[in-house]
């Protein structure tokens, strides 16, 4: 009879011992899966800290801008002056234009309230000085007592607290102006038997950017550290705008 030859079916390539894919154990496959589950954590949270970042400093900066809208639209500041420096010469708000300003008004006869303002003024600027990146700050006393402060008074009187402090004085009139235009209350007070009085006046350090635009002011509960570091800040914000 016939005899059918019997032929072992091939055993394919793919189902080989040799090259089938090795079975992952349960701990292996738990190790890929918390590991991925840890990667992709860690990129939900980096994206989650990179946008919370974003979003916190779009809103500072808005408020920086919001502040120094707030601050010019409070007209402080506008407008020109013609006074004179404690050298005599003339001296007008373009002339402080390019420069950081830190400004008081006050008087030469003030026993304790405007050295110490003055002192802590110039002392904000000699903190600044001391950084070789910030930019200068010219440090201004304006004279609310044109009658007693002429250019001599004010030359001994800002000699006593920093070499570029610049005094500022004027007629009756040209002193009213500047103050007006800065919204400094003043009045002297009556005579005693020595003609000596007390000028009552605003308590107020003002800073002025380089376009003459004031930009911040500081009471007296402000400690010279607090006016520098403000300082810097506003002057990142103006770079940050302007450059």
């Amino acid at each position: 009879g016939k005899y059918i030859k019997h032929v072992a079916p091939a055993r394919s390539l793919f189902t080989s011992p040799c090259l089938q894919k090795p079975q992952q154990s349960g701990s292996t496959k738990s190790a890929v899966t918390l590991r991925t589950r840890l990667l992709v954590s860690v990129a939900i949270g980096g994206a989650a800290v990179g946008t919370w970042y974003y979003l916190r400093r779009e809103k500072e900066e808005k408020k920086k801008l919001d502040r120094i809208k707030q601050l010019q639209n409070m007209a402080v500041g506008q407008g020109d002056f013609n006074l004179l420096d404690h050298h005599g010469r003339p001296c007008s708000k373009k002339d402080f234009r390019g420069s950081w300003v830190l400004m008081y008004f006050g008087f030469t006869h003030c026993p304790d309230i405007c050295p110490d303002e003055l002192q802590k003024l110039c002392s904000a600027v000699s903190l600044l000085e001391k950084e070789p990146t910030v930019p200068s700050v010219l440090p201004v006393f304006v004279s609310v007592d044109p009658e007693r402060d002429n250019v001599e008074a004010l030359a001994k009187y800002v000699s006593e607290f920093h070499p570029r402090l610049k005094g500022l004085t004027g007629t009756p009139d040209q002193v009213k102006a500047v103050a007006q235009a800065y919204r400094v209350y003043y009045n002297a007070g009556p005579p005693d038997e020595d003609n000596d009085y007390i000028v009552d006046h605003t308590i107020i350090i003002y800073l002025v950017n380089p376009d003459g635009l004031f930009t911040d002011y500081y009471n007296r509960n402000k400690t010279d550290q607090e006016i520098a570091e403000s300082v810097k800040k506003h002057m990142k914000t103006y770079k940050s705008i302007f450059s």
